[in-house]
């Protein structure tokens, strides 16, 4: 393609390049597989069918969004066009001046949304958006804002939307399609035939691990308490689900929303105590079942704390209880006795043959909670010639977090291979610029489809990689496994059956009601 500098789109690029040309469309490609060099392809295109227009890339972060500018930049002549990162450090009078300017402009959808709200500027001379992590696309993300005010003002419109993963479920995909107003959506996955022969062999490895005996005490004891509360949340008419820790934190808002309505019934009023301990001892199941004793300690001598200050009357009377004392003494005597989770240890040896194996290779451990990833990293950096660092998101609140430039800092270290294992939360599953791992460890399942294929695609790009799996048997651990097993499959199954009503005319997309076939 011309004016496209270093590179040659592959098959498949070309051919979901082709449909973008005609199309707005919702493009779905493992992570690592080129979605950018599509949205460059387009962006030439559009730009010499409408000159003087302009293209506006969106990310959800500002290092994402950074990314895609250096990506633009490195394979586009200089003199092609002017671009420009926009963000909320550039005041607004000078993203005034500079969209008067600029030809291209990578920002994130909060930004662009505040400037449109302000009548900063207009969106009439944009003929392509992009939206970067299109699965966010639902409720009121500003990607929505961003995308119905394009629609109004562009002359020329396009719009793609780019993801790995839509998600499972018909409602939010037709959701994603209605907001970008797609019509087109372009499914590649690691088995389709044109893709097949860009990746690399990928091993997978689910690792069973036993429930210990000394664990399973604690936690029938643990469960007592939450019986219990869930047992007076019935008889208080409140809970009629089955109570995980969701449907009782969606109870929570909804207890919560009746009462700042000033419906100060006293049943609502215990109601919504018992539900909040109810989610404390379902989280601390949580903490014991999936993931280390030391963040368990920690988690409940929180609560100790929480109720030696009196800021709560239902926390006092949680931590009185026979059940939860029990808990705290027998967790306390596991550690003084250096017994931890065993999936600590399977993850020290994992990581110890793969260095046998390999003493460069590259490995990414992923985990829900912040104080597990902090926990595994020290562990880990007790094995020989083992660096491993705590790869987390920006601080919230008063929390403990790492600036973007830490971050930014981290993956370097992690490229030269000063770092071989990166300790990392949910922060590393999204488009970020990692480079090429060989191995990929889950030190838990989780339920989500979407984030189970972003953490699966760091690895087995350019180089084979293995998928390993730590899963506690008879927890919710494996309940997770084939909750998200079973969602990918219903993924590509709702994909294809969209991508025929699309082409057959049957979706409404001007229509807010669910009124798709």
């Amino acid at each position: 393609m011309e004016f496209l500098e270093g590179i040659i789109p592959r098959e498949y690029q070309q051919k979901i390049f082709e449909t973008c040309e005609q199309k707005n469309c919702l493009v779905i490609l493992p992570t690592g597989l080129g979605k950018t060099l599509i949205a460059l392809m387009l962006a030439i295109k559009r730009m010499r069918e409408f000159p003087g227009e302009k293209v506006v890339l969106l990310a959800p972060t500002k290092p994402l969004a950074e990314q895609h500018l250096n990506s633009f930049k490195k394979h586009l002549p200089e003199l092609f066009a002017e671009m420009n990162l926009f963000t909320g450090k550039v005041n607004a009078s000078q993203r005034k001046k500079i969209w008067q300017t600029v030809d291209i402009i990578f920002s994130t959808p909060q930004c662009v949304a505040n400037d449109l709200r302000n009548r900063l500027y207009n969106l009439n001379e944009v003929c392509l958006l992009v939206e970067d992590e299109a699965h966010r696309c639902i409720k009121n993300y500003d990607y929505n804002y961003v995308s119905q005010e394009y629609q109004k003002q562009a002359q020329h419109p396009r719009i793609i939307g780019l993801t790995a993963s839509p998600g499972s479920t018909p409602s939010k995909i037709k959701e994603i399609c209605r907001n970008l107003s797609v019509e087109a959506v372009e499914l590649r996955t690691r088995e389709s035939d044109d893709v097949k022969e860009y990746l690399q062999e990928l091993k997978f490895e689910k690792i069973m691990i036993d429930f210990p005996a000394e664990l399973e005490e604690i936690r029938q004891a643990l469960l007592v308490i939450f019986n219990k509360y869930v047992e007076e949340l019935k008889k208080r008419r409140v809970l009629f689900e089955y109570p995980s820790k969701i449907n009782l934190i969606n109870l929570q808002k909804k207890i919560s929303a009746t009462l700042a309505r000033g419906n100060k019934n006293f049943n609502y009023l215990l109601g919504m105590s018992a539900c909040a301990q109810a989610i404390k001892i379902q989280h601390s199941l949580e903490l014991l079942e999936t993931q280390t004793l030391q963040s368990f300690h920690t988690y409940l001598s929180g609560l100790l704390n929480q109720a030696a200050k009196k800021q709560s009357k239902g926390v006092v009377r949680l931590v009185n209880k026979p059940e939860f004392n029990y808990a705290y003494s027998q967790v306390n005597e596991l550690l003084a006795k250096n017994i931890e989770h065993p999936k600590l240890g399977k993850l020290i040896e994992i990581i110890e043959i793969e260095k046998a194996k390999n003493p460069k290779t590259k490995i990414i451990v992923f985990t829900q909670f912040r104080e597990t990833a902090a926990i595994i990293s020290k562990n880990l950096n007790k094995i020989k010639d083992t660096s491993a660092k705590v790869f987390i998101g920006q601080a919230k609140k008063q929390g403990v977090g790492l600036s973007q430039k830490e971050q930014k800092q981290i993956i370097n270290e992690f490229s030269e291979g000063k770092i071989n294992v990166l300790c990392a939360t949910c922060i590393a599953e999204e488009g970020l610029d990692i480079p090429e791992v060989n191995t990929v460890i889950f030190y838990e399942p989780i339920p989500s489809e979407i984030r189970k294929i972003q953490r699966a695609g760091r690895t087995a790009r350019l180089i084979k990689g293995k998928l390993i799996m730590l899963i506690t048997k008879k927890t919710r651990d494996e309940a997770y496994y084939y909750v998200s097993r079973s969602r990918e499959k219903k993924m590509h199954k709702t994909i294809s059956e969209i991508q025929d009503d699309l082409a057959n005319g049957k979706i409404d997309l001007k229509s807010k009601q669910e009124t798709l076939i």
